[in-house]
């Protein structure tokens, strides 16, 4: 397993990560809040990868990064709302669930016709996906039953030498993950609270938003 850090990263090594995700690897990396696993989203090998080294049930969808409406809009049919909340959120730490393109493996949406996306703020998260020009996963790095992975320290201790390559961002800032929000339902429900709390969003939605019910 390579490793790299992103304090001293150069355009050289971006290649090398990058061809590992064209040939299917698998990679940890920084994302906003603890560290995710990336690969590329259209390739079935790397993804069965993805959840034979998480060691996930494949009834549970996949998360990918975007870095722009566009990329959205290519993988995702966003309802009107999703633009407002997109504006005042986007880049930052709230992933969307929105309805699912053909183009996306039934693997990743694990059926259910819907896909959650987030445009990170994190600088190495965005470059990588730009870079990449299309979608990378970004589920958290750690076994299915253990905790998210904060540090590289603890993507090593959990998940061993299974990755290709591993991206050293330093100790991140939330083990929760980001903020989940389902826009697919009607008014849309808080899946997971993280940085970006249920007031926020329900000042934003002026009420209009359920947590799920337990």
């Amino acid at each position: 397993m390579e490793v790299f850090h992103t304090d001293r990263i150069s355009e050289s090594d971006f290649n090398t990560i990058l061809a590992v995700l064209r040939r299917g690897g698998v990679i940890g990396f920084p994302t906003d809040t603890a560290y995710g696993l990336g690969a590329d989203p259209f390739n079935e090998f790397a993804i069965q990868r993805l959840f034979e080294i998480k060691q996930r049930e494949e009834t549970k969808p996949i998360l990918l990064l975007v870095d722009s409406i566009a990329m959205t809009e290519s993988i995702s049919r966003p309802p009107a709302m999703f633009y407002r909340l997109a504006e005042r959120f986007w880049p930052g730490s709230l992933s969307l669930i929105l309805p699912a393109t053909p183009s996306l493996s039934a693997k990743l949406t694990a059926g259910t016709g819907t896909i959650g996306l987030r445009w990170p703020e994190a600088n190495f998260a965005t470059s990588l996906v730009t870079r990449f020009e299309r979608p990378v996963t970004a589920t958290s790095a750690n076994r299915s039953t253990m905790a998210s992975a904060v540090t590289c320290d603890e993507v090593r201790s959990q998940l061993g030498t299974s990755l290709d390559v591993l991206i050293d961002g330093g100790v991140l800032p939330a083990r929760s993950g980001s903020t989940l929000l389902d826009l697919v339902s009607d008014p849309p429900v808080l899946l997971r609270e993280g940085p970006v709390s249920f007031e926020c969003l329900s000042e934003f939605f002026g009420g209009n938003i359920r947590r799920q019910v337990a």
